[in-house]
C-alpha cells in the first residue's frame, strides 16, 4: 500500500515539473510496476536482492513469491463470469536465443507469475520483437494500449524483456444517470478554469470529511465471489491543495486505510467530472530517485545461465483510464528491458458537499486484499 503512495507522489511531481501547462493528468498502475519488480527480485541476489525486497516491503523472496502468487491467481482473477468486474493479468518474457533461463527462475515465472516465455532473436530481429511485444500489450489490454515499447529501445544488446499487462472494467454498484450530466466549471492549478461534463446524483454516498480534504468511495458492482472493489477520490479543500495532500498521504503509513468512508451520508451537492486519461513514463528515473539503483547496475544473477548477470536498462509503463456514468475501464502495461551488466481530525456534518471541481487524487482499490490497481491525479478533465 505505502509503496503505491510513494510511487504516486514521485510520478506526480516528476510529471508536474515537466509540464508547465498544469494540465498534465496522470494515471499508472502501482501493482503492475510492483509485479515486474517482483519478477526481477526473484532473479536477483546479494545487495541487489536486498534493495529490491526493502523497496517492495518484503522480508524474503519466499514471502514475495507467496504474496504475488495470490495476487495473480486471486486478486486479479476475472470476476465477470460471476457478475463482478472484468479483470485480467498477463505476464510475458522474451529471452534471446543465445541464453537460457535458469531452472529455478523459470519455475518461479511459470508457477508464481504464470508468465509465457518466448525465445527470440534480438541480434537480427530486434524491430520484429518490439512489434511483437507491442501487439501483445494491445491484445492483453483489450486494445486500450497500442504502443508501449519504442523499437529503438530493443537492440542487439538486449537479452531479456519482461512485461506485465493489467485490464479492468467495472460498473458502479449504482450507475449514474447520463441525462443528469451537465457542464460545470473546473478550476485548474494555474488559476484558470474550464467547462467540463460533471456527473451527479441525489442518492446518499460514501463520503467522509476531514480537516483539509474529503474522501469519496464509489463501489463497483459485486459478483457472486463477493470481492469488493472501489474507486476513491481524495479531494483537497483548497483548489490548489493537491500537491500538499499528496505529500501528506505519502508520508503517513496506512493513510488510505485510515481514511475510508464506511457509511453512506446525505450529500447536498454532488458533482464529479467524467474523464479519460492516457499516460506513459519511462520509470527508471523515478525508481532510481526512490533509491532503487542496484538493479540498473547488475546483480540479476539468478535469471539466465552461463554465468551472465543481467542489469535493467529501462522500465516503460503506460496506463489508460476512463470514468463515466457506467463505471470505469482501465489498463496498464509495464515493460522492462535488460542487458548484460556488472555485478487527523474529522469534521462532523449532517450533510456533506462533494464537488470535485478542482484537482484531486483517485485510485482503484481491491478492498479485500488492499491492493491498489490504478492511481492517478486529475488536473484538467478536458485534457486527455
Amino acid at each position: 500500500m505505502d509503496v503505491s503512495l510513494i510511487l504516486t507522489k514521485h510520478v506526480f511531481f516528476s510529471n508536474f515539473k515537466a509540464d508547465k501547462s498544469n494540465n498534465a493528468n496522470m494515471v499508472f498502475s502501482p501493482l503492475s510496476i510492483q509485479i515486474v519488480l517482483g519478477v526481477i527480485a526473484a532473479g536477483s541476489s546479494g545487495s541487489t536482492l536486498v534493495q529490491l525486497l526493502d523497496f517492495l516491503k518484503f522480508s524474503s523472496v519466499e514471502e514475495l513469491n507467496s504474496v504475488y502468487s495470490r495476487v495473480i491467481t486471486d486478486v486479479l482473477a476475472d470476476g465477470s463470469p460471476m457478475g463482478g468486474p472484468r479483470l485480467s493479468v498477463a505476464n510475458g518474457a522474451w529471452i534471446d536465443r543465445s541464453v537460457s533461463f535458469k531452472h529455478s527462475f523459470k519455475q518461479v515465472m511459470d508457477n508464481v507469475y504464470k508468465a509465457v516465455a518466448a525465445s527470440v532473436d534480438f541480434r537480427h530481429k530486434a524491430a520484429e520483437v518490439a512489434a511483437e511485444i507491442n501487439q501483445w500489450a494491445e491484445e492483453k489490454t483489450n486494445g486500450l494500449i497500442k504502443y508501449i515499447l519504442p523499437p529503438s529501445e530493443v537492440t542487439s544488446d538486449t537479452k531479456l524483456i519482461l512485461a506485465n499487462a493489467l485490464y479492468f472494467k467495472g460498473v458502479w454498484s449504482e450507475k449514474l444517470n447520463a441525462s443528469d450530466t451537465k457542464d460545470h466549471e473546473f478550476h485548474i492549478l494555474n488559476g484558470g478554469s474550464v467547462q467540463a461534463p460533471f456527473m451527479t446524483s441525489k442518492k446518499r454516498q460514501y463520503v467522509k470529511a476531514f480537516a483539509d480534504f474529503k474522501v469519496l468511495r464509489l463501489p463497483y458492482k459485486q459478483g457472486e465471489d463477493k470481492r469488493s472493489l472501489s474507486m476513491y477520490m481524495f479531494l483537497p479543500n483548497a483548489p490548489d491543495g493537491l500537491p500538499a495532500l499528496l505529500e501528506k498521504i505519502s508520508s503517513k503509513p496506512g493513510f488510505l486505510d485510515q481514511h475510508t468512508p464506511l457509511e453512506k451520508v446525505s450529500v447536498r451537492n454532488f458533482l464529479i467530472p467524467k474523464f479519460k486519461i492516457s499516460f506513459g513514463i519511462e520509470a527508471s528515473r523515478v525508481l532510481k530517485g526512490l533509491g532503487l539503483t542496484l538493479p540498473f547496475v547488475g546483480g540479476l544473477t539468478e535469471m539466465v545461465g552461463e554465468n551472465h548477470p543481467l542489469a535493467v536498462a529501462k522500465v516503460f509503463h503506460k496506463s489508460f483510464i476512463e470514468v463515466n456514468e457506467e463505471g470505469t475501464e482501465a489498463a496498464a502495461v509495464t515493460v522492462t528491458t535488460m542487458m548484460f551488466g556488472a555485478s487527523m481530525m474529522m469534521v462532523k456534518e449532517e450533510e456533506i458537499d462533494f464537488v470535485a471541481d478542482h484537482p484531486f487524487l483517485f485510485l482503484v482499490k481491491d478492498e479485500t486484499a488492499g491492493a491498489v490497481l490504478f492511481m492517478g491525479t486529475l488536473l484538467n478533465p478536458l485534457a486527455v
